[in-house]
């Protein structure tokens, strides 16, 4: 019985070595420990699996083929629905979506479907498997892309299979967005995944330009009415850093989360052949508790320094990954729990020397469901530190909303767009962080395919 075999554990770096170093610390599946673990699939007649992925991959249906030992066929089914399967079986929050839904789950551990993904997809590559599915007959009608993260990749891979001619333009040096410049090393190789996922994307027909400032080196008016673009997919993320407005946060010392990780993996600071300064020191504090506040404190202690984390609830309501916790802590973080600072202090010289913080407790749950912190009065103390990263969230980047007519804007700054990712404006659309802030690739990359269907469906009508 399927269910009766107990979960197929995967290999890890040990936690003293891979704290020292940037390699990627899960090493994955080898082919038998792929196969063990696909045989305890169910293949549920009615898969809630599916249903809770933001793409809708095809999970029972790749997971059989990879059990028979067809993993080019697995690696099909997964190129149906998604464009970027080695970077999502390794930084999806599987368990909260397709795993969180897994009918083992109930009673035991669900399938580790994240850790089949990624296999399949590692050894399809390595076999030189990765053939991109065959477009359609190009209908010579250009759509352009802005932002070339996850949101954008997805939309532009499925409109170049129906046979769109797209462009997308990128802001950065780079293609790849969050995934490029947000997510370490560590958690995503750059050049072993990222890039050659982004190849198998250019080999659909995408063309891809980088240094464009969509709203400074060229409006979306001109791609419209000069160029010649019948739509437009806004997937800009969101790249604006939120930080706490207290006293000191104006010292040297101080980071904002999205710029200690974009020196570090876009800039490739932590790379001695690469003149990208960076400031760590011997002491970090990393203010907030997600996925990239566990980034930059993983970060900062492979660059040398002893590292806390700082945040105004419990553990158990740490919205970052159970794993990446759960490796942070093995790593030698140390977690200041219902802390919260009021106060940057400096020297003399206009450097932090320490955090001022307060004492928290939990209160009534806010609109989140989460209870609310509540300061004990008196209850300061200070924290020795040369770094304070700031890692509350970011907001999408005003630039796109400002030089262009006609898009609407949250109250927040986010672009107004319908569940497909119609905008205020005929003819563009929107999906990803820009339109919800902060979220996951995931969630992105299905509002990138929601977007390509209804540009598809838009342009057929006109």
């Amino acid at each position: 019985m399927a269910n009766k075999i107990p979960r197929v554990p995967v290999r890890e770096q040990d936690p003293k070595v891979r704290a020292t170093n940037f390699e990627e610390v899960c090493y994955g599946y080898n082919k038998e420990e792929a196969l063990l673990e696909a045989s305890r699939c169910l293949n549920c007649r009615n898969p809630r699996c599916m249903t809770a992925c933001p793409v809708n991959l095809q999970i029972p249906r790749f997971i059989a083929q990879l059990a028979a030992g067809d993993i080019a066929a697995a690696a099909a089914v997964i190129a149906e629905d998604s464009s970027l399967p080695a970077v999502c079986g390794r930084v999806c929050p599987q368990e909260t979506q397709c795993e969180g839904s897994c009918i083992l789950g109930v009673k035991g551990e669900p399938v580790a479907i994240g850790k089949l993904e990624r296999f399949v997809a590692d050894y399809n590559r390595e076999q030189g498997g990765n053939q991109p599915v065959q477009a359609i007959a190009a209908n010579g009608r250009k759509v352009a892309v802005i932002g070339s993260g996850p949101a954008g990749l997805a939309c532009a891979s499925d409109l170049a299979k129906w046979g769109y001619d797209v462009t997308i333009f990128e802001a950065l040096h780079k293609p790849g967005g969050v995934l490029e410049y947000g997510i370490p090393e560590f958690r995503l190789p750059k050049e072993k995944v990222l890039a050659r996922e982004i190849d198998a994307v250019r080999r659909l027909g995408v063309k891809i330009e980088t240094n464009v400032i969509v709203g400074r080196t060229i409006t979306i008016d001109d791609l419209m009415d000069k160029e010649g673009f019948e739509a437009i997919f806004v997937g800009t993320g969101a790249g604006l850093p939120k930080f706490m407005n207290i006293p000191g946060e104006n010292l040297c010392g101080v980071f904002s989360a999205n710029e200690f990780l974009t020196r570090n993996n876009l800039m490739k600071a932590w790379r001695e052949d690469y003149l990208t300064p960076i400031h760590a020191g011997k002491k970090v504090c990393v203010v907030g508790g997600g996925n990239v506040a566990m980034d930059a404190a993983r970060t900062a202690l492979r660059l040398g320094a002893d590292v806390h984390i700082v945040y105004r609830r419990t553990e158990a309501e740490l919205p970052a990954r159970r794993e990446e916790v759960h490796h942070a802590a093995e790593e030698g973080i140390i977690f200041d729990m219902l802390t919260n600072p009021v106060e940057i202090l400096g020297d003399e010289r206009g450097w932090v020397r320490a955090l001022k913080c307060i004492r928290m407790e939990l209160g009534e749950p806010d609109e989140s469901g989460r209870r609310s912190p509540v300061p004990i009065p008196g209850s300061e103390f200070e924290i020795p530190t040369e770094t304070v990263i700031m890692a509350l969230g970011t907001s999408p980047n005003p630039l796109i909303s400002k030089t262009t007519q006609g898009l609407e804007t949250t109250r927040r700054g986010c672009l107004v767009a319908s569940e497909e990712g119609a905008t205020t404006r005929p003819g563009i659309f929107a999906g990803g962080d820009a339109v919800t802030g902060a979220a996951t690739v995931i969630l992105a990359m299905g509002a990138g395919r929601r977007a390509a269907k209804a540009i598809d469906d838009y342009l057929k009508a006109k």
